[in-house]
């Protein structure tokens, strides 16, 4: 396996594996993170999981055609009920909405005792992560918005502590934009809250024409503030 084979979004998640890692790639489509990252030294031993035949005899043919059966294990089931307790020290979740990777990590909280570090990244939805960890005391130590082939991805890299602290008194924005991304306001994050923000501006006037009720009322009221955090976030 070489360098090209990973996408630019799945080498940036794989970046962030600590050296020596026990890695568990939940949802691994091919395997080509779990052997990349042993291909690389990163993960010491590695687990693949997946829910469903295909791509896991995909990722079975991958680890075999790259040699790495003695590193990394292929095992098909349903998120992290994959994993013995107390097996994986890192865990990856990519490509998934942010709602399906909150209830894998909710479903599997037993098997988080000995994990040091999750590394998620939500093709939407990364509102819904950011909620999980706070909620459940894991505190985001890095995160990263990147765009590739016309689509944009979010990357939350998080450990055990206290969630809290880099919030301060920004819980709200900090949860929808990121803590980091907040901070940094890259090109890409721009584009993004732009066109989210012309898109809640769209879905308001659609409601304020529609009429009223106190379910609209409700609605209104949450896309407005959306946007005025947008055009906050997105201030120089």
């Amino acid at each position: 396996m070489n360098h090209e084979q990973l996408s630019k979004r799945l080498e940036r998640v794989a970046s962030y594996i600590p050296e020596g890692s026990v890695l568990a790639d939940i949802g691994s489509d091919h395997a080509y993170l779990p052997c990349y990252s042993i291909l690389n030294n990163q993960a010491s031993k590695a687990i693949a999981g997946e829910v469903s035949d295909g791509p896991y005899n995909s990722a079975r043919q991958q680890v075999r055609q790259t040699g790495l059966d003695q590193s990394i294990s292929v095992r098909k089931g349903d998120g992290l009920e994959v994993l013995e307790s107390g097996e994986a020290t890192c865990i990856t979740i990519a490509g998934m909405g942010g709602t399906l990777i909150a209830s894998i990590l909710e479903n599997g909280k037993v098997k988080l005792e000995s994990v040091e570090r999750l590394i998620l990244q939500p093709n939407v939805g990364a509102y819904n992560v950011r909620q999980w960890l706070m909620d459940n005391n894991w505190a985001i130590i890095n995160e990263e918005i990147l765009e590739e082939d016309g689509k944009i991805y979010e990357i939350i890299v998080a450990e055990k502590g206290d969630p809290l602290k880099l919030y301060q008194d920004k819980k709200d924005a900090g949860l929808l934009f990121g803590p980091f991304l907040l901070k940094e306001k890259n090109p890409v994050f721009r584009k993004k809250w732009s066109m989210e923000q012309e898109h809640w501006k769209k879905i308001l006037k659609q409601i304020e024409e529609s009429g009223q009720g106190e379910a609209v009322a409700e609605k209104r009221e949450e896309l407005a503030a959306r946007i005025e955090m947008a055009e906050e976030a997105l201030k120089e």
